[in-house]
């Protein structure tokens, strides 16, 4: 099956000509051959730009390809404006199926008879339209009351696309570890792995909608991040693996700077709270949603002056184990620092990079990359060539990619292509740098040692009346623990004496033995026959010891 999913990648890029996007001049001599001996494969769109074609043959190839797509199409800084546009077009407008399947879906999930009796109002045409589902707007009819509300439907057949994806995918990554220089680095094996799971959860609209009702309730704990982000409700008891019904929201589009500016709204504090957002999902709940892309992210403008986030596709999350979470606040913290020493001995530390690694090397590269880049708005950042400095850095240090941060990462560039868009201005590391600064201090400082005793008190007071007996336990298990051990060191005392003696034997049995062959060969018959009787007896004594 991969091997048919191949060829069809190759056939559609050759289809809506993508080779003709690079020069041939740069081309090694194996491509241009391998280009030749295809030669029924042409281009059939010429007329089309090549953005266009460039976004068409992505759409065509599928939802891994699609939300490739959709990374890029944040980044305006690596891309050129036209092609930007074509890409952004896959946010939310990718070519649906039709409507009436998808109501026949619906009902086939839920029962004719529950559709019926609940759902009103149903609109055949899709309200948007993604890579992996589409959304219908529908009236929930519940309790005498009725709520605006839409249905998201998973595409048919869509999971055997993205399984031969995969399935291509891991074929690949198996060549680049075996074949290339930096395979083993790179991990490419373990990066695929880990992103199939991922893309598998969100075709399990269960596990989204679980996934909304714990980020909903990350962000209604009362603190003055929780009223930033607003995540619609999600109707459960009407959801299925690949039916999900929930709350229809009312926001304006992120990628709708123009309307946003019109309507007065304060880019700056809304660019500073999406900073806070992301930070907020990783440190505070490490439970973060890691695909931000501006289809799944609105702004709730109706106070332009204190404007605040609306998220909705909670397929795909990430989540950070305690080591993980604490390594990366003490590496942003020290980098927003400048303090690349400390960077350069976390990084040796946690075992990302050699042990013989050289920090003063290490941290002079992450020096040399990094400094330039301070105190620069977005707009005068090329991240781009960040990121080459940065993995031509990793590669002269044998610096591993560690999997369970690549969807990390992701996220992080999907929030800085957002701020980017909406506030080129924003500077960066002075909007995350007091949100980190204060998570570690609550993390490592005394209220941090309070809060974990409070957590812990319950458990103490149950012990507590055990305390005497445990000690009283702990006092008599030590008093014959110590008996123990001196009869022990007693018998082993005895067993090293034994084995003392029987060693001393078998050397006298062995000098003695020597001893009647060189008495026999000088004929001394009597004395020979003494020192071998002697000799067998030393042999017996050693054995009994």
């Amino acid at each position: 099956m991969s091997n048919t999913r191949l060829y069809r990648i190759v056939k559609t890029f050759l289809h809506y000509g993508l080779d003709d996007m690079v020069p041939r001049k740069m081309l090694p001599w194996y491509a241009k051959l391998g280009r030749l001996s295809l030669f029924w494969l042409q281009n059939k769109h010429k007329n089309k730009s090549a953005a266009q074609r460039f976004r068409l043959a992505i759409e065509d190839l599928g939802p891994v390809f699609i939300k490739f797509g959709q990374m890029l199409s944040t980044r305006r800084d690596l891309l050129p404006p036209d092609y930007a546009d074509e890409l952004a077009l896959l946010q939310d407008q990718v070519t649906p199926f039709d409507g009436e399947l998808a109501k026949q879906i619906i009902i086939d999930a839920m029962g004719i008879e529950s559709f019926e009796l609940h759902f009103s109002d149903f609109d055949t045409t899709p309200l948007a339209s993604a890579s992996i589902a589409q959304v219908h707007t529908a009236t929930l009819v519940e309790n005498d009351t009725e709520q605006n509300i839409v249905i998201k439907v998973l595409r048919p057949n869509i999971a055997k696309t993205i399984l031969a994806d995969v399935k291509v995918m891991s074929r690949v990554a198996s060549i680049v570890a075996r074949w290339l220089p930096d395979g083993k680095r790179l991990r490419p094996v373990e990066v695929v792995t880990e992103y199939k799971k991922t893309i598998l959860d969100e075709l399990d609209l269960n596990r989204e909608a679980a996934n909304a009702i714990q980020l909903k309730r990350n962000f209604e704990q009362g603190s003055d991040y929780d009223k930033v982000l607003y995540v619609p409700e999600i109707h459960s008891e009407y959801s299925h693996k690949n039916v999900l019904v929930m709350e229809r929201i009312y926001g304006i589009g992120v990628a709708e700077v123009d309307t946003l500016n019109a309507l007065g709204v304060d880019m700056k504090l809304l660019a500073e709270r999406g900073v806070e957002v992301f930070f907020t999902q990783v440190f505070r709940d490490s439970f973060f949603h890691a695909d931000m892309h501006p289809g799944n992210v609105f702004v709730d403008a109706n106070n332009p002056a204190d404007p605040t986030w609306i998220a909705i596709d909670c397929g795909i999350v990430g989540t950070l184990n305690r080591e993980d979470k604490r390594y990366l606040a003490e590496n942003f913290v020290a980098f927003f620092n400048r303090d690349y020493r400390k960077v350069a001995e976390l990084h040796v530390d946690s075992g990302w990079v050699p042990a013989s690694t050289s920090v003063d090397e290490f941290e002079f590269a992450i020096r040399t990359v990094c400094e330039p880049i301070f105190n620069k708005p977005l707009s005068e950042i090329s991240f781009g060539q960040v990121l080459v400095n940065l993995f031509n850095t990793a590669r002269r240090f044998n610096m591993e990619v560690q999997p369970q941060l690549v969807l990390l990462q992701k996220t992080l560039l999907y929030i800085e292509g957002l701020g980017r868009q909406l506030y080129p201005q924003l500077d960066l590391w002075q909007t995350a740098k007091p949100f980190l600064e204060n998570w570690v201090k609550e993390q490592m400082g005394v209220k941090a040692v309070f809060t974990k005793i409070k957590e812990n008190l319950p458990f103490w007071n149950e012990k507590l009346p055990e305390l005497p007996d445990l000690f009283y336990d702990y006092l008599k298990a030590g008093k014959e623990s110590h008996f123990q051990q001196a009869q022990l060191i007693e018998k082993i005392t005895q067993q090293q004496h034994a084995n003392n003696q029987g060693l001393i034997f078998s050397i006298s049995a062995a000098g003695l033995i020597i001893s009647s062959a060189l008495l026999m060969t000088q004929n001394n018959t009597l004395l020979a026959s003494i020192s071998a009787g002697a000799a067998a007896l030393c042999f017996v004594l050693s054995f009994n010891k």
